[in-house]
């Protein structure tokens, strides 16, 4: 076992004792960071409930979510998954405004957020922590993740690595091999459009330009500027998500 994964399983158990909390919640996506996050969690010995939540989910990542649920019953016995259907329950709520034009954009980010509060739902009910999957680059460098979605969670327990560390750890856990050779997408789109798309960069080029960006860029590439370029773009744009939250200070003299 590698340092940073011993390093991890303490931190949630010291956590979780802290707290005086029995149980760890995830959805699973059947994505690499919440294949990890989950394992983590089952590694740790204390209970951890894993639940997918499909929304108009595509049938080939439903079916990683599927996999990686039962591959995780058969290697730890204090594991529940649970699988609850959200699909009508989406519909419900964008009929309700029925009365606006919704943006694709608007549409993928209520999935995201009707996902945490299904777990969150969940944890009330089983003295649990909701257990953020986000990786450092998603949720340090370029802020994707949706603001009160998958960025609305207790703890983050791989939020420190890069997301080519969590495909080195996936590997050590012996995470499913059709996981790991998945194109990373986040499933809230129709259209099935992958995380790489949607950034127009790859992670290892995001990692390259988060680690590079305050440097001196005489001797980069063009290739580089371009990821520095596009790096710098989303930190930018998403500096919202990552900042705390603006208060009015109030001056009473």
């Amino acid at each position: 076992m590698t340092s940073k994964i011993r390093q991890i399983k303490e931190w949630l158990i010291d956590y979780a004792a802290v707290c005086h909390k029995q149980t760890f919640v995830v959805g699973i996506s059947g994505g690499i960071d919440s294949s990890v996050v989950s394992t983590l969690c089952a590694e740790t010995g204390v209970h951890t409930h894993a639940l997918i939540l499909p929304i108009h989910q595509k049938p080939e990542l439903n079916k990683l979510s599927v996999d990686h649920g039962n591959w995780l019953k058969c290697n730890y016995e204090n594991v529940s998954i649970s699988t609850i259907e959200l699909t009508s329950a989406f519909d419900s709520l964008v009929d309700c405004f029925s009365f606006q034009e919704n943006s694709s954009l608007s549409l993928a980010n209520t999935r995201s957020r009707l996902r945490m509060i299904s777990l969150y739902q969940v944890a009330a009910n089983c003295n649990g922590l909701v257990v953020g999957t986000g990786n450092k680059v998603e949720d340090f460098g370029v802020g994707f993740f949706t603001k009160y979605g998958d960025g609305g969670v207790d703890i983050s327990p791989i939020a420190d690595l890069m997301k080519t560390e969590v495909w080195d750890i996936a590997r050590e856990l012996k995470v499913l091999q059709e996981i790991i050779d998945a194109p990373p997408t986040d499933g809230l789109w129709d259209d099935g459009r992958t995380d790489e798309q949607q950034l127009g960069i790859s992670y290892k080029d995001l990692e390259w330009a988060m680690k590079n960006v305050d440097k001196d860029s005489k001797g980069f590439t063009t290739e580089q500027k371009k990821a520095i370029s596009i790096y710098t773009e989303h930190h930018t744009k998403n500096l919202h998500k990552m900042n705390p939250i603006p208060v009015c200070k109030i001056n009473n003299d």
